[in-house]
């Protein structure tokens, strides 16, 4: 039987590449997307047919997940629910976090009180949160027992909404899952983060700033594993998911210098162009990402090796120079250090 899938947040970078990816390789599902198309979401990045009034698989509808009548009366129309309308991006949470709380809480916090009316109905709802959680890493992977603190306003704002799920599976046992994706890139990426950044920079000719001395380490997934391991969840038996958290992660950190290094030697520029700014306020020494749970519930583990999703990221990069170049004015953002200082990151 065929089952709709209200997607919040489709028009964003993970958004559109679960919207591709399940269109492409799951032609039993429907697919609704919600999106208020704020900077960081585009038209530009769905298939076109999401953007047909009338196509049987896919309909886009523009609007804010803050909107309780709207969000309601699509609840109404969906059989599941992949959530991650969101703000996402620490830097622009430490210049202008309003935004965050409002978005990513009281945002979440709609979309399960309209899954609570329609709860006859919704037989799954997942919620896409974030390894920032968790803060430095205490252990030499997280897993998802790992404690939270976030050290950014975004994290924090991720964590509560992270939590409120957690209360409403425990309150009304919705039937609620936590995925917290460590690090992603691929296609689509908007160019404030670091991956995306750094390879329009080369392309450009322009210095690429690293934080600090370049030695935080991020666990980096190729969108397309996050992808497949939703619809794990999605196919999964409710009673093996349900109030349950799942880390998905590659398991491997690497420091944002070694990446900047990289992606210059996947273009064939000199290191040169590295250029040290100031360390990140709210800054996340390492992540590395435990997901061995995923794999004994889910059976999913990463399959793109970093070597592989950053070729075929790079590709996407310098061939579709008319899709990011609109976004180059917002690549960088005035933050005040500890310091005093005003520096832009």
């Amino acid at each position: 039987m065929t089952q709709t899938i209200l997607v919040t947040g489709g028009a964003g970078f993970i958004g559109s590449n679960f919207i591709h990816y399940t269109l492409k390789n799951h032609p039993d599902y429907k697919v609704i997307i919600l999106d208020a198309l704020t900077y960081a979401g585009s038209t530009d990045n769905l298939p076109a047919e999401s953007l047909v009034e009338h196509d049987d698989r896919v309909l886009f509808r523009y609007g804010n997940i803050m909107n309780a009548d709207m969000v309601d009366a699509l609840m109404a129309e969906s059989d599941m629910v992949v959530h991650f309308a969101a703000e996402t991006h620490v830097t622009r949470s430490i210049y202008d976090n309003r935004n965050f709380f409002e978005t990513d809480v009281l945002g979440t916090q709609t979309l399960v009180n309209a899954a609570l009316r329609h709860r006859e109905k919704i037989n799954k709802f997942i919620h896409i949160s974030t390894s920032e959680v968790y803060g430095t890493a205490l252990s030499e992977k997280i897993d998802e027992d790992h404690p939270l603190m976030p050290m950014s306003p975004y994290a924090s704002a991720k964590c509560g909404a992270d939590r409120l799920i957690y209360s409403y599976w425990q309150t009304y046992k919705l039937p609620l899952v936590t995925i917290r994706p460590f690090n992603m890139f691929g296609p689509r990426q908007h160019l404030e983060k670091v991956i995306p950044r750094f390879i329009t920079s080369t392309i450009l000719g322009e210095p690429l700033t690293v934080h600090g001395d370049g030695s935080a380490a991020r666990d980096f997934m190729f969108a397309d594993d996050l992808c497949r391991g939703i619809h794990l969840v999605l196919d999964a038996e409710s009673s093996a998911v349900t109030g349950e958290v799942f880390n998905m992660a590659s398991g491997t950190h690497r420091s944002i210098k070694s990446i900047a290094e990289e992606i210059l030697d996947g273009l064939k520029i000199d290191h040169s162009q590295i250029s040290y700014i100031g360390d990140r306020p709210g800054q996340v020494f390492r992540h590395t990402g435990d997901w061995s749970k995923a794999h004994s519930v889910l059976g999913w583990s990463p399959e793109v090796s970093w070597e592989d999703g950053l070729k075929r990221t790079l590709e996407w990069y310098t061939g579709h120079h008319d899709f990011w170049k609109k976004q180059l004015w917002m690549r960088a953002i005035p933050i005040i250090t500890e310091t005093g200082k005003v520096e832009l990151h």
